[in-house]
């Protein structure tokens, strides 16, 4: 089992409040950042969270003309294809939050999976200069109802990553196959790590994270930043068969 980072755990009433909270934790950030903030978005439910939520929350002190922003994992198809991250993203957020297009680190599209790989590993040694492995100010992490987080699956040789910082995976038991992918070696050196989750459907498997000590861990639960802080955000259902402590949340 890794080494636990202290952790905070926050249950909300609905994924309302809990977008709401998402976001005001996302510009508290980007504000104490003072100069660049470098975030790490996920795709999934939590495309549609932030975009209701964090054009609102970032006006401000927290001037997203300073973020810079790439992607935890994305799927290798087209931008405009509904499996894309940075596509729903392009569609849904960034029109309505003022980031410049050369702040926002995308996946070259067309290429093979290891190329790809490289390349966005690439971008992201340009952008955090004389820091191996990157450091990011936050990373927004899903879960997956198997434990996975990013695009690193349970009992897949992806997890035993050391050297690579982004990485390749052409046979992902989720459709679509191909796709790319940050490593643990990145995850754990952020700043601040949130994971979120809502709905019944993942509460077996939070159970299984956060209270459980297995042998093979589950992706998610060797997300462990070595400095940083790591938190989890989530709903009442998927909160409903944890036994740990956790903050628990009014309607706001």
């Amino acid at each position: 089992m890794p080494r636990s980072a202290p952790r905070h755990i926050s249950v909300f009433p609905s994924p309302q409040e809990l977008g709401s909270a998402l976001a005001q934790l996302v510009a508290q950030r980007a504000a104490e950042a003072g100069g660049r903030f470098s975030l790490g978005l996920s795709g999934g439910s939590l495309v549609r969270l932030l975009s209701q939520e964090l054009p609102a929350a970032a006006a401000g002190p927290a001037a997203p003309a300073r973020w810079l922003l790439a992607f935890c994992d994305e799927r290798l198809v087209p931008p405009e294809h509904a499996e894309s991250t940075f596509g729903a993203y392009k569609a849904q957020l960034l029109p309505r939050l003022p980031v410049p297009e050369r702040q926002v680190l995308t996946v070259a599209p067309g290429l093979p999976a290891p190329a790809a790989a490289a390349d966005y590993a690439a971008r992201l040694r340009e952008a955090f200069q004389g820091e191996n492995p990157p450091v990011f100010d936050l990373l927004i992490l899903g879960v997956g109802p198997d434990g996975h987080t990013c695009s690193l699956f349970p009992d897949h040789p992806l997890l035993q990553e050391k050297e690579k910082i982004v990485a390749a995976i052409t046979d992902s038991p989720k459709p679509p196959p191909e796709r790319i992918t940050l490593t643990l070696p990145v995850l754990n050196a952020a700043r601040t790590v949130v994971f979120v989750a809502t709905g019944e459907g993942k509460a077996a498997i939070l159970k299984r994270i956060l209270e459980g000590d297995e042998e093979k861990p589950l992706p998610a639960a060797l997300v462990q930043p070595h400095t940083g802080k790591l938190h989890w955000f989530l709903d009442e259902s998927a909160a409903k068969e944890l036994t740990v402590p956790f903050e628990k949340h009014s309607i706001l």
